[in-house]
Order: C-alpha cells, then sequence, then structure tokens
C-alpha cells in the first residue's frame, strides 16, 4: 500500500468515526435542546411546556437522564395546572427511571424535593388526595428497591399530610411504625436514625398538644430532649419547644413556658421559618403572664423584630401592661381583633385582661371609702358584673377590706386611717396598764394596801377598755382627768 493510499485509508476510517461520534453527541445535544427550550416556556406557556417535556423520554432509545428530568419537570406543571390524574399517571412512570436510569442519591434527591414542592403547593382536597397517592406509590417503590432513608422520609410526610388534616388514628398507625423503623431489636432508640426519631417524636408532639393530652407530650417532649445522637433542622427543635412552651401554659408555669417560647423563636429564625413571628407573640404573651418589667426586646435575637408590623399589637398591649394602662390595653384589644384569631392567644389573653383589670380596680377605689360598682364599671369600661366579681375576688384575698351591698350596688371600704389609729390607742392603753401595775404593786407609798391597790388596777382596766370600745364606735378620743388625787383614763 502506498503512502497516498495509507492517508486516504486512514481519513476515510477518521471520518466515519468522526462522524458517527458526531451524531451521538447531536443526538444528547438535541435533547438537551429540546429540554432547555421547554423549561422557558414554563411562565409564558405551561401547557405547551407540559407537551415538550413529555416528549423528551421517546427520544431517547433507552431511559436515562434526560427523560427523568423531562418528566419530572412535567409533574410539576401538570400540578399547578391541577392535573392531578396525569401527574399521578406521570409520576408512577417516573419512579421506574430510580433503579437503573439515573443514581440512587440523584433519584432520592430529586424525588425528596420535588414531593417538598407538592407538599407546600397543596391548598385544596383535590391536590391533598393527590399528593397522598404520590406518596403511597413512592413508599411502595422505594420499599422494594430497600432505599429506608427515603422510606423514612416519605412516611414523615405522609404522617404530616394525616395529621393537617387531623386525622389522628391514621397518624398514630404511621408513628407506630415509624417507631419501629427507628429502633433497636431491644426496642431502644437506634443512634444512627436519631435525627428521624426527633422528626417522628416533633410529629407525635404535636398531635398530642393539639389533642390536649398533656400526660402523653410531656413525657415524650422530656424523652425528645434527651436525645443527643441527631443533629435535626432547626424547624424540628422550634416544633418541639412550641408545643412544650403550650404545656407549660396550660399548667400556668410561665417561667419554663418562656423558655421554652425563646428557644422556639430562635430555632424558627435560624431555620428562616415563618413561624417565628407567632411564636414572638407567645412569648410576649407569657411576659405579661409572669408580670415581669422585664423588656422581651432587649436580647440579640429579639431586638431586630422590635418595630415589626406583625407584632405591633402584641407589642403595644405589652408595653400597657407594663405601664397599667387600662384604657390602652382595652383600645389595643378592640382595634386588634385578629389578634385573638389565634386558638392559643385567645384562650390564654383573658388571664393578662382579668390581671389588667385587677390592677385597676385596685388603683382606682384606693382614695375612696364608699363608692357605687357602676361608677367604677364606667370608669374603667367594662361591665358592673366583671367589676363585681374583681371586688369579690380582692375582698376574699384579703386585698382590699370591705363590704358590696348588693342591693344598693355599692362597696364600703374600712378606713385604713382607723384601723391604725385603733391600733396605737390599744398599744397605748396596753403600755398604761403596764405603768400602773407597776408603780402601784413596787411603789414605796401602796405596799402597806393591798386591797386598795387591787381595786386601783381593775378600775384602771376597765377605763381603758371603755375607751378602746369609745374609739372603735367613732365617738371622741379619750382624755385625761384627775380623780381622788390619783391619774386615771377615762372617757
Amino acid at each position: 500500500m502506498s503512502d497516498d493510499d495509507f492517508m486516504q485509508a486512514s481519513d476515510e476510517e477518521y471520518d466515519f468515526e468522526y462522524e458517527d461520534e458526531e451524531d451521538d453527541d447531536s443526538g444528547d445535544a438535541d435533547i438537551e435542546n429540546k429540554y432547555y427550550n421547554a423549561k422557558q416556556l414554563k411562565a409564558s406557556d405551561p401547557e405547551e411546556a407540559v407537551n415538550e417535556f413529555l416528549s423528551i423520554p421517546s427520544l431517547e432509545p433507552e431511559k436515562a437522564e434526560w427523560g427523568f428530568k423531562g418528566l419530572k419537570q412535567a409533574i410539576k406543571l401538570e400540578f399547578k395546572l391541577q392535573r392531578y390524574q396525569k401527574a399521578t399517571e406521570h409520576y408512577e412512570e417516573l419512579l421506574t427511571y430510580v433503579k437503573s436510569a439515573v443514581t440512587r442519591n440523584y433519584s432520592e434527591k430529586s424525588i425528596d424535593n420535588m414531593l417538598n414542592f407538592i407538599e407546600k403547593a397543596s391548598d385544596d382536597p383535590a391536590a391533598v388526595q393527590c399528593m397522598e397517592r404520590l406518596y403511597s406509590l413512592t413508599l411502595q417503590c422505594f420499599q422494594s428497591t430497600n432505599n429506608e432513608r427515603l422510606w423514612l422520609k416519605t412516611n414523615i410526610k405522609l404522617a404530616k399530610l394525616l395529621l393537617d388534616r387531623k386525622d389522628y388514628q391514621g397518624v398514630t398507625r404511621k408513628l407506630r411504625d415509624l417507631h419501629k423503623a427507628c429502633r433497636r431489636e431491644d426496642g431502644s432508640d437506634d443512634p444512627s436514625k436519631g435525627t428521624y426519631s426527633l422528626e417522628i417524636y416533633a410529629l407525635e408532639i404535636q398531635m398530642y398538644a393539639e389533642t390536649k393530652n398533656n400526660k402523653q407530650l410531656k413525657r415524650l417532649y422530656q424523652r425528645a430532649l434527651k436525645v443527643r445522637s441527631a443533629v435535626p433542622h432547626p424547624k424540628i427543635q422550634g416544633i418541639i419547644r412550641e408545643c412544650g412552651g403550650k404545656m407549660h401554659m396550660s399548667e400556668e408555669n410561665w417561667k419554663d413556658a418562656q423558655i421554652d417560647f425563646f428557644e422556639s423563636f430562635r430555632n424558627y429564625d435560624e431555620a428562616g421559618d415563618l413561624r417565628r413571628i407567632q411564636v414572638l407573640k407567645y412569648l410576649l404573651l407569657t411576659t405579661m403572664l409572669m408580670k415581669s418589667d422585664i423588656n422581651p426586646f432587649d436580647s440579640q435575637e429579639t431586638k431586630p423584630y422590635k418595630n415589626d408590623p406583625r407584632i405591633a399589637a402584641m407589642t403595644d398591649l405589652v408595653d400597657a401592661y407594663q405601664r397599667d394602662d387600662i384604657h390602652k390595653y382595652e383600645d389595643v384589644l378592640q382595634t386588634n381583633k385578629d389578634l385573638l384569631a389565634d386558638q392559643f392567644i385567645a384562650e390564654n389573653i383573658d388571664e393578662v385582661t382579668r390581671n389588667m383589670r385587677t390592677k385597676a380596680v385596685l388603683k382606682l377605689i384606693a382614695p375612696y371609702t364608699r363608692m357605687r360598682l357602676s361608677w367604677i364599671a364606667g370608669q374603667l369600661r367594662i361591665g358592673e358584673a366583671e367589676v363585681q366579681d374583681i371586688v369579690g375576688f380582692l375582698i376574699v384575698d384579703g386585698r382590699v377590706r370591705g363590704t358590696i351591698d348588693q342591693r344598693e350596688g355599692t362597696l364600703e371600704v374600712e378606713s385604713g386611717a382607723d384601723h391604725d389609729r385603733v391600733a396605737a390607742i390599744r398599744c397605748l392603753a396596753e403600755a398604761a396598764a403596764e405603768l400602773f401595775a407597776t408603780v402601784l404593786k413596787e411603789g414605796d407609798g401602796f405596799r402597806s394596801k393591798p386591797a386598795e391597790i387591787t381595786s386601783l388596777l381593775s378600775e384602771a382596766g376597765s377605763d381603758l377598755s371603755s375607751m378602746l370600745v369609745d374609739t372603735r364606735s367613732g365617738r371622741h378620743g379619750p382624755k385625761l382627768a384627775r380623780r381622788g388625787g390619783r391619774g386615771a383614763l377615762f372617757v
């Protein structure tokens, strides 16, 4: 073979191989271009984008990554377009790619992200039902492939879905399976699955908080705080601490509730979860229930939210409470009805309002000894029946010395000055009696006349008793007179 023939043969061979490689690359390039062109249509023409994405799998000779990506994008769009039946069918097709077409880690991450996306977009019953079906298909797929990690994640998501639907029996069954999967054969918690265990505890604690089962809630709360083998997402810790704070509030343990709500807020804030605003309101609520004068915005974590308009109403309430401004407090409540939309705040704000009105009643009646209950009610802008209830409590509690005349609708308060004067005169009388006894018993001029001494002591005691009685009855005070050449007190 000549050199020219050799070069010609080499060129032909080289050209043949090059053309074959170019065909393969051009095929992948066409699929890739089709995929990215479809992504550009997502915002302007979502229906056409769905068709483009669904056409990608048929372009591949066998299942591969681009087909997986195309189906994934199509399912998300179909879910947004409320084509739930089609989304379910294509999701079932997508799951056939996870065994061989894509890597295990990539498929796991992609499906988990897609389920998170669908979960956030589920805002109607049909969407929730579709999502439940997708969870069921995922569990069937990954149980057969022994992918325990994704099986646990999906089951936890399904338990959350059931909890949102308040299907407590379904949640209980699902949690039982999850607990079993996270335990060793001897029944103890598996440290290698500590993160999942905490998520499960958080779900169960939420369920017991909603059903007011404080006994089980307290047991699980304490158990969750002892888990040390996990590095959970801050949101999980935020959920556990929030439920713990509500538990302490139900027990009127304001101090521990404040600690838990602060920790919950800090964790939610770290996770960037919007729940932090609501928990910050709970923290402000506990500040009032503790009757604390400490500004809750002095801490570094809460200071950036001091002027946040979303908590302005609660901040105004705390300010009015700490200044004992009952009128400002009532005005804030009246103009911010949405504040009571939260059931937990609505249940506990009554205790704060009661404390506020009690302080206002004490402050209002302090200068007076007799007043009408209707006048107190008008000054505080509350009902007369509530005023009577508060005053009655103050009398029973010993904080007010007085009586209520229900027929006349009046309150009569004993004067503290009169009470102090009677107490002072009693002390004076007792001291005078001791002085007389000392003088008459030990004085040299009286030692020889015991009968006279006894008579004088008896007379002095009688006079002092009469003086006390007359003083209590409101007549004139005692005066000093002289009788029989000896000093004596009489009325």
